[in-house]
């Protein structure tokens, strides 16, 4: 690789760790609203069902969205300024903490921020600036999403997870990872694979082991990386899961009948599969992709 070229690809790596930066700034705020946004959706929904009139608690006046109203601190209502909230170096700059009452602010925020941005830049080296790259940015910044989500309120939302599915299919009507009918068998196979796992529990046991968010999920990651590279994910996200729980209930003392979410392995197993899927198949398996 010339001089030239190598400066291109660092300042091609360079800008998409600042892109993931940003969006992962973005992504907090959709980890902490969306929850609250469902919430207040389905409360509507339940009391135009049930013809009461809506909480007024549940349906406040000010538009809660997104992008209303500004990021603010939840115990002094500060409004986050501009130089407040540029992503890790406000965070370090504060000491962590909020500028007007001192309430600490979770180390969570800089860090969703870091993996972000760190993951935006490995795909663009795997990648480069190809239609390929672009959409492992779309599907790593979901998962990430998905992840805060899920290890928050044990959800995953639709909102996400079925526009994910069909973004999948789409990119993949050009071949950008895999072909179009394995992207339309790894759809229905990821979904199929969960939901006879979950019945087999469930007939078994009388209780339910995960939730459909998750089968959606696998589906998800089917639709983008082709039925091939389910079996290296359900395999990661399985030890990932079982080793994270173990360790919760030997060092944390989390309860046994204390639910774990799955969605968070899922999410790490498909980037892993997405960067290194096909390498780790043909190291373990021996078969080429």
């Amino acid at each position: 690789m010339d001089t030239l070229a190598l400066a291109d690809s660092s300042a091609i790596i360079a800008c998409a760790a600042l892109l993931g930066l940003i969006v992962g700034s973005f992504l907090n705020v959709v980890i902490h609203r969306l929850p609250i946004m469902m919430e207040r959706d389905w409360a509507a929904q339940c009391a135009d069902f049930l013809g009461a009139p809506a909480d007024a608690d549940a349906q406040p006046a000010t538009p809660f969205n997104l992008s209303r109203p500004r990021s603010h601190c939840p115990k002094c209502q500060h409004t986050i300024t501009p130089l407040e909230n540029i992503p890790v170096l406000s965070w370090l700059w504060l000491r962590g903490r909020c500028r007007a009452c001192g309430t600490s602010i979770a180390i969570r925020y800089p860090l969703v921020e870091l993996t972000t941005g760190a993951l935006f830049a490995v795909a663009a080296l795997y990648f480069g600036l190809t239609l390929a790259g672009m959409g492992a940015l779309i599907f790593i910044a979901a998962l990430i999403a998905l992840t805060g989500i899920d290890y928050d309120t044990q959800l995953l939302p639709d909102d996400i997870t079925l526009p994910l599915l069909w973004l999948g299919l789409l990119f993949n009507l050009v071949g950008t990872y895999t072909s179009l009918s394995s992207a339309v068998i790894g759809a229905v196979a990821g979904y199929l694979s969960l939901w006879a796992i979950y019945w087999s529990f469930k007939l078994i046991t009388g209780k339910e082991g995960m939730g459909y968010g998750d089968f959606k999920l696998l589906a998800a990651l089917g639709a983008w990386l082709g039925w091939q590279m389910l079996p290296v994910t359900i395999l990661l996200s399985s030890l990932v899961g079982a080793a994270v729980g173990i360790g919760l209930i030997v060092f944390a003392k989390h309860g046994r009948q204390e639910p774990i979410p799955f969605g968070p392995y899922l999410a790490a197993a498909g980037i892993v599969a997405l960067l290194w899927g096909k390498q780790i198949t043909h190291a373990y398996l021996g078969i080429n992709l």
